[in-house]
């Protein structure tokens, strides 16, 4: 059974008000209402508050055309918005356009309510008395500041400029400036660093924060600001800075002493090896893995995934944040094609990305490990037009996150998961794939490119039977392009390395098909290279949150104009 950090009483601590109940007419306490008075009061209320800090991750991802990872999919060159008619929303991102003046609410309540929560719980956590010892206290204070960190880094990625509230209480502010917020990060991620215990990698502690995940997004946060803002360290709050070399050197602390690894095969990273699927998916089936072992799933829980938001069988109409919506909204529109299941449709993989990596890469097996190409024998068959319902199809879709089926006793498909852990049988509410968030093979991608040397990438090639090559970023954009494909990375990487507008004006004239009719990707609002230099990258800020701030908040450039909707093709 998938393990899952949640708690639904979490809900609670957005103001910590009550839960309700009736009082006994004998006794004046209220032994049920949780209010700031009486929680928390031990190390099981930390936790509690952990998990609702977690959680905030789940419901982020269910606003399925407005979080991090979507953005970072859609905007890049790796993939199209795709999608029905009416799915403007899917479609404004690839665009760099909008479609309404709240898009992101729902993106940036989610993110300050994770915020919240870890302010709240840092605020109280001095008051905790019954810890095992030291290094528990520790652990939680840790985790706390990894996920501000993180939720104000997502902030930051997608909207440059944001308030930074670091306590609890309700304050109407300004932007920081991307140097205060980035310094702010830094310093949570340098305090988890410095008094988080010493604790690798633990099966039975998937989901959380430790010493050496902060270690490895210290890197990803310091990669990102000096390259975007072109500087030479990562500032931090008391005035000092993070260096390239620290950053090595605690990435390298990851490397040695947190109990990662590569997993045996590439392969063996998605569901779609899973034991009840992968002997009746030709692509997989009577195959071996690199090493002539068995190919298998590693399951969500393995040596390579450092963080991941994590899922399970219980999402439910009530709660859809249990269940990982991105294989609903990457899946195959209209219609099962075994073994992957229907879904809406979005995120079409480009041309452009399949065609450079055949011709940079024509031996490497993450190809086809990673892109169902429509009409490969060992692929998918379509019951009907596969472009009649779908807007952007370019004949090649994404295999890491998609449904995935397989057949039951009686033969009829079902999604795997129901028979592997017992979740329902519903495209919807079954996925319980974890989210990876960070996974070792960026770690030695990430330490090639700060070191300059080609160590960690050859390692990552030869994982998938690729020689060894020599170091040059050219060679090093290349890998992480292929190796990251559909992780939910490329979008930074191209603004950190000012690769934007080449790499989006390639997709001008790539064709495509809408509904079943012929046509070619075009430029929209005032085309890419424009409409980037006009925002830097960012999004806008919601309408209702400027309202909010009665002048306080302004709008980011390029924003809040006619000429920044997507009314549609």
């Amino acid at each position: 059974m998938k393990r899952y950090i949640y708690i639904a009483a979490m809900a609670a601590l957005a103001g910590l008000t009550t839960l309700s109940s009736c009082e006994d007419f004998l006794d004046t306490e209220n032994y049920t209402q949780k209010t700031t008075g009486n929680f928390p009061t031990t190390s099981a209320d930390i936790d509690m508050m952990l998990a609702g800090i977690y959680s905030t991750l789940n419901h982020i991802n269910r606003q399925h055309t407005v979080n991090i990872f979507y953005v970072a999919e859609a905007a890049s060159d790796d993939r199209f918005g795709g999608g029905g008619s009416a799915d403007k929303a899917f479609q404004m991102t690839d665009k760099l356009l909008n479609v309404g003046v709240d898009a992101f609410e729902p993106f940036w309540e989610e993110c300050y309510k994770g915020i919240f929560r870890a302010n709240m719980m840092l605020e109280m956590v001095g008051n905790i008395t019954d810890w095992v010892d030291e290094s528990a206290k520790n652990q939680a204070i840790g985790e706390a500041k990894f996920m501000r960190a993180l939720l104000y880094s997502d902030l930051a990625q997608i909207f440059g400029e944001v308030p930074m509230p670091l306590a609890s209480a309700a304050e109407n502010l300004p932007k920081s400036s991307a140097d205060a917020i980035y310094a702010q990060i830094a310093t949570d991620l340098k305090d988890c660093i410095e008094t988080m215990p010493n604790k690798p990698y633990d099966p039975s502690f998937s989901g959380h924060a430790t010493k050496y995940i902060a270690e490895a997004y210290m890197a990803r946060v310091f990669l990102f600001y000096t390259g975007y803002y072109q500087k030479e360290s990562l500032p931090l709050v008391d005035g000092g800075s993070v260096t390239k070399d620290q950053v090595i050197t605690w990435l390298e602390d990851c490397m040695t002493n947190g109990g990662y690894s590569l997993v045996n095969d590439f392969r063996e990273l998605w569901p779609y090896t899973n034991s009840y699927t992968i002997n009746d998916y030709p692509y997989t089936a009577g195959k071996t893995a690199i090493d002539g072992s068995p190919l298998a799933w590693e399951t969500d829980v393995n040596t390579e995934v450092l963080f991941a938001t994590k899922y399970n069988v219980y999402g439910s109409w009530n709660d859809v944040s249990l269940s990982n919506m991105f294989p609903l909204f990457y899946g195959i529109r209209g219609q099962n094609a075994f073994p992957f299941g229907q879904g809406w449709g979005c995120g079409t993989v480009t041309p452009n990305l399949y065609d450079d990596w055949v011709t940079e890469e024509p031996d490497d097996p993450r190809i086809k490990a990673s892109i169902i190409v429509i009409g490969d024998p060992e692929e998918i068959e379509y019951d009907q037009n596969p472009a009649k319902d779908q807007m952007e199809y370019t004949g090649y879709l994404q295999k890491k996150y998609m449904s995935i089926l397989a057949y039951d006793a009686s033969g009829s498909e079902v999604v795997y998961s129901s028979l592997m852990y017992g979740a329902q049988n519903n495209n919807q509410l079954g996925q319980t794939q974890d989210l990876i968030m960070m996974r070792y093979a960026d770690v030695l991608l990430m330490h090639s490119e700060l070191t300059e040397t080609a160590d960690g990438m050859n390692q990552v090639r030869a994982r998938v039977g690729l020689p060894a090559i020599g170091y040059s970023l050219d060679a090093l954009k290349k890998e992480r392009r292929h190796e990251l494909a559909f992780e939910g990375i490329r979008w930074f990487d191209l603004m950190r390395w000012n690769d934007v507008v080449p790499a989006l004006q390639k997709q001008i004239g790539v064709k495509i098909n809408n509904l079943g009719t012929e046509t070619t990707m075009q430029e929209f609002g005032d085309g890419f290279a424009k409409r980037y230099q006009e925002t830097g990258g960012f999004w806008p800020i919601p309408k209702a949150q400027l309202d909010l701030s009665n002048g306080v908040l302004t709008q980011n450039p390029g924003w809040g104009t006619a000429d920044a909707e997507f009314l549609g093709w």
